[in-house]
């Protein structure tokens, strides 16, 4: 980044992003040092765009409270990443989020040159984007309070209903929200269990953020903390298989599915909780390696349909397809 310009602009990106930026971070990122960070804010300024500074090491500066900048201009793949993105978001269970979507779309079509207005359109003529059968829809609303009640620091109250089809009413101090697996989880202290939990916002309703306010844990990791509990959150099944596989394979395929492993007997034992059987069967057997099911029994059953599947589809290969398939 060697244009002056180019690192006028980001600074004023970087402003834009965060509530205040020190001197130092700004230094660091562009590659210069304290006094042409300097230099770059009185250019600013000299644009008419309100600056406060605060005194220090580097000082920290922020645009003033109530400044609107105009929209900046997009690359053509900045554009079409935005527009993907958003057209994306029922993938992570936020179909929900469609009307604002569309409103979002259509004010960067606005703001945007003939060529990128294009880019922009391309996404949603020419490319599809389906719903996995895995994902959970998820309340917008659950999700912008519980991340707004995490930021300020405030307790949350819900009621959850479990996967039973029991109902209760929960008070935490939220700590994390993560995405995984198709659904969206909540992590907090539960005041009324006296200890850590992790509840599915697809199972929560009525969230309210409360005005009690309590000190958040430092550095919570809430996807490490998925990693080592998220196996034995309740589902429909809890699964437990043993697979002939060293563990330090196993755990380099399974890592990223919420599946716990673990050497055992020579080979590795997994642990999980899933709603569906179809899809993990079919994971275990694309391993390539024999499968021992201890729980849950409903697995043998699954293996058993995919066997005859499997057979029916060797049976008909080479068959030729019937009037109006695929080619036709």
């Amino acid at each position: 980044m060697y244009d002056p310009i180019m690192r006028v602009l980001t600074v004023l990106e970087m402003l834009q992003g965060r509530d205040h930026v020190t001197g130092a971070e700004l230094a660091e990122r562009l590659g210069v040092d304290l006094r042409t960070v300097q230099r770059y804010m009185v250019r600013l300024k000299d644009l008419n765009i309100p600056i406060d500074s605060s005194r220090g090491v580097g000082g920290a500066y922020r645009l003033r409270p109530g400044f609107r900048l105009p929209p900046l201009l997009f690359t053509n793949e900045e554009a079409f990443a935005l527009s993907l993105g958003l057209r994306a978001l029922a993938q992570v269970g936020l179909a929900a989020f469609a009307p604002a979507t569309e409103g979002a779309l259509a004010k960067l079509e606005r703001v945007m040159p003939q060529s990128l207005r294009e880019s922009v359109r391309t996404v949603d003529e020419v490319i599809a984007i389906e719903t996995g059968p895995w994902v959970v829809s998820t309340s917008v609303e659950s999700l912008t309070r519980a991340a707004s009640a995490i930021r300020a620091g405030r307790q949350v109250r819900f009621a959850y209903r479990t996967h039973s089809g029991e109902t209760s009413e929960r008070e935490i101090q939220p700590h994390g929200v993560v995405h995984t697996d198709g659904r969206w989880y909540l992590i907090g202290y539960c005041l009324s269990r006296k200890e850590m939990r992790t509840f599915r916002l697809d199972r929560v309703s009525g969230l309210l953020v409360t005005p009690v306010s309590f000190e958040p844990p430092e550095s919570f990791d809430a996807q490490r903390y998925l990693r080592e509990h998220m196996p034995f959150v309740q589902s429909d099944y809890q699964i437990d298989v043993w697979v002939d596989m060293p563990a330090g394979e196993a755990e380099k395929n399974f890592a990223p599915w919420r599946i716990a492993t673990e050497a055992h007997e020579g080979g590795t034992r997994l642990r999980c909780g899933r709603d569906r059987l179809e899809m993990f069967a079919a994971m275990l057997l694309s391993l390539n390696c024999r499968i021992v099911v201890h729980h849950p029994p409903e697995l043998h059953e699954t293996f058993h349909q995919l066997g005859q599947r499997a057979m029916q589809a060797a049976e008909a290969s080479g068959e030729a397809f019937p009037a109006g398939t695929v080619g036709s």
